[in-house]
């Protein structure tokens, strides 16, 4: 994590556009949110909606973006282009379906490519399910696996991420944690395939977040992290530290420990209350440069070492909370 890249999701700018924009009527444009989003203290590289925010020159977005002083850290899949997709894109029942998802990652990759960036994240939150009887398990599996096959297949030098969750807009997501992804990822075989971990996502999944993080650490890579926080009953996308302040601190020191170097990025949702997003930002990133700082101190302090290899809950816990809190 040298360098520490921070990088935000876009949409969020959108959130109090009257204090930026008073006299616009409308939805703001991508560049408008993109220049609000460079006003923000620390903010290093944005995520960028493939095709939401992507027009048909993806190199002069990435050029514009440089202009503010911003990176493009990669780009996310959203299949919303067609009507047929919430009923599963790589899973769909019908074949020309299936093939127009893959197609349209396949297209996504490219333009990450001519913006300069070498991720594209897929949340396949439309394949899965609703009801008991309504598919066939393993032929959803194997097309989920042939999908995202074909698409690591397009360009083995642009990292493919997974991002799990549990549920939403279906009912039950065919990869909803961490240990279903794994196996979907050791099928799929493609040695430019990871996992993006959303915090939030983790939550609700019952999962721990540096448990998970570790875990794909020993059986794929970690390539994406999102930071955000909630009380583990739905993505909530509050600010990082709100509710979960340990585990995100815990997290950090274990893909520290693993070597993750990419950016961290904010997943969190000011637009669902019309929080200001720059200040919103702004304060998330001095929370994970806080607890960046006290992770430092717990790698230099041997008694936690200790504590741990004892599995000594109490003596890890005043050693923590002394560091945290003084």
């Amino acid at each position: 994590m040298a360098g520490h890249r921070f990088a935000t999701r876009l949409n969020s700018f959108a959130s109090a556009a009257h204090l930026a924009w008073p006299d616009h009527k409308g939805k703001p444009t991508m560049m408008m949110m993109a220049n609000r989003a460079a006003t923000v203290e620390g903010l290093t590289d944005l995520d960028l909606n493939y095709p939401d925010h992507v027009t048909d020159d993806p190199a002069m977005i990435a050029r514009q973006l440089g202009d503010v002083g911003l990176s493009v850290n990669g780009f996310a899949m959203r299949y919303y282009t067609n009507p047929a997709f919430k009923l599963g894109a790589f899973t769909n029942p019908d074949p020309a379906v299936r093939r127009d998802a893959i197609d349209l990652t396949r297209k996504g990759i490219d333009a990450a490519r001519a913006a300069g960036a070498n991720l594209m994240t897929l949340w396949l939150g439309q394949d899965g399910f609703d009801y008991a009887f309504q598919v066939d398990y393993k032929q959803m599996w194997e097309h989920e696996i042939e999908g995202i096959r074909e698409v690591c297949a397009h360009d083995p030098d642009c990292l493919i991420s997974i991002e799990y969750k549990p549920n939403e807009p279906r009912s039950y997501s065919l990869l909803a944690d961490c240990a279903t992804t794994l196996l979907a990822i050791r099928d799929v075989g493609a040695t430019n395939l990871g996992v993006t971990l959303d915090f939030a996502h983790v939550l609700y999944a019952d999962e721990q977040p540096a448990l998970a993080a570790a875990l794909i650490a020993r059986h794929s890579r970690l390539l994406g992290v999102h930071l955000n926080d909630g009380y583990a009953k739905r993505d909530d996308g509050l600010m990082v530290g709100a509710v979960h302040a340990q585990q995100t601190i815990e997290l950090l020191a274990q893909i520290r420990r693993d070597g993750y170097q990419g950016a961290i990025y904010f997943d969190t949702f000011p637009d669902f209350t019309g929080l200001d997003p720059v200040r919103e930002c702004e304060v998330n990133i001095a929370t994970v440069t806080r607890m960046l700082k006290v992770v430092d101190r717990l790698e230099a302090d041997n008694r936690l070492a200790d504590a741990i290899a004892r599995q000594d809950a109490v003596a890890s816990q005043g050693i923590l909370q002394e560091l945290m809190l003084g």
